[in-house]
């Protein structure tokens, strides 16, 4: 038997701030439910299940918060499940929902991640001891530079590249009201002046630290048929994962990232990723991770992603825009910020991104990763649905 085809009928966002101190975790997941059912012109009587996502619960120090969420997201009486890949959760979270409407389990299912780390310190809480192992220092920033560093040694990239992704993502930020950053002034020079974190990776070159949710309606053909405006059709998703550390591990471009991609276009029936896709929301949480990922996911080869950058190609007005709503350099609710990648991708088909919508985009792809670079999860979606 086929599959049923998926539809994204509904998105909501938060807005992803520093603190959203007015509410509680139910109050801004919610939220984001709401928004989400209020675009697809939907109930919470219509919803068949719940698929909710988030990073690790010493976080926020709440632990199994899917429990007393059940009502928040109007889950009592209805299945409901809890997905947890590190960073890249939001984008797994999306894809666990959407196999259930394909299978013909659901046909009409919520999905939302969220993070609050105003209520916790995630940069300490990922600087943990592990035994026989160096240290992390400070945070995510400690454990990725030396694999940047390998990539500028591996692609002679020069190290003005990381810069160039900040200020343009930044720029990008500016025409999107939910990203967390809006930073007015900001100027490439801003960036190059900012303090070194973690060598090659500047202040300006690392992503915030957001409250925020993001929510997704998915359903099947008969229930996109009743939706109040076209949906955006998933063409093809997957999930992939590696261990933290093994014999042969390339940290620069992982196989875990390489085969998802590769599963992802087989199934869209995408030969060439630079040709047939129009644009792509990545997780980027260090400028130096676009270049990185455009080489793993096929758009240039390897020791080449960084030209694509340096020549404007990955701007917003280019011939293939990155991370066009600011990306995670510009609002990183960790939990949610892969599933933020899957429907910013999700609005870019259906034509309402607002200010950074790219012109005549039909097929667009998400993606996330989490841990050590090794979980990765992405989509593909497009303005038609897969037999059209």
């Amino acid at each position: 038997m086929s599959k049923e085809p998926v539809a994204v009928t509904g998105i909501g966002q938060t807005r992803h701030v520093a603190a959203r101190r007015d509410v509680s975790i139910a109050g801004l997941v919610r939220e984001a439910a709401r928004r989400a059912l209020a675009d697809a012109e939907l109930t919470w009587a219509d919803i068949d299940a719940v698929v909710i996502g988030k990073a690790p619960d010493f976080f926020e120090g709440v632990m199994m918060p899917e429990l007393y969420l059940a009502d928040a997201l109007g889950a009592v009486g209805k299945p409901m499940l809890r997905v947890h890949t590190a960073g890249s959760v939001g984008g797994s979270t999306a894809l666990v929902a959407a196999n259930l409407v394909a299978a013909r389990v659901h046909g009409t299912v919520l999905t939302l991640a969220f993070e609050k780390q105003s209520e916790s310190n995630a940069m300490w809480g990922l600087s943990l001891p592990i035994p026989f192992q160096q240290p992390l220092l400070a945070g995510a920033g400690g454990f990725f530079a030396p694999h940047v560093r390998a990539y500028m040694r591996r692609s002679g990239a020069p190290d003005t590249i990381g810069a160039l992704v900040a200020y343009k993502d930044r720029r990008n930020a500016l025409k999107n009201p939910y990203a967390h950053l809006h930073e007015h002034d900001i100027t490439l020079e801003k960036v190059l002046g900012s303090p070194m974190l973690w060598d090659p990776i500047r202040y300006s070159e690392t992503c915030p630290s957001s409250d925020g949710a993001c929510a997704m309606v998915l359903t099947d053909r008969a229930g996109a048929a009743r939706a109040p405006r076209p949906p955006a059709w998933m063409l093809g998703g997957a999930m992939r994962s590696e261990p933290t550390l093994f014999a042969g591990k390339d940290f620069v471009s992982p196989r875990a990232g390489q085969d998802c991609a590769a599963d992802v276009y087989r199934q869209a029936g995408v030969a060439d990723p630079r040709r047939d896709i129009d644009a792509v929301e990545m997780y980027v949480p260090f400028s130096w991770y676009e270049p990185m990922w455009l080489e793993n996911l096929g758009f240039a080869a390897a020791g080449e992603g960084w030209k694509l950058t340096e020549s404007g190609v990955t701007e917003l007005d280019g011939d293939l825009p990155v991370n066009m709503s600011g990306g995670v350099l510009s609002a990183n609710p960790i939990g949610a910020s892969g599933m933020i990648r899957f429907a910013e991708a999700a609005l870019q088909v259906r034509g309402q991104a607002g200010e950074h919508q790219v012109d005549g985009a039909r097929k667009v792809l998400g993606h996330a990763y989490g841990g050590g670079s090794q979980f990765f999860s992405m989509w593909l979606v497009g303005s038609a649905p897969p037999d059209a």
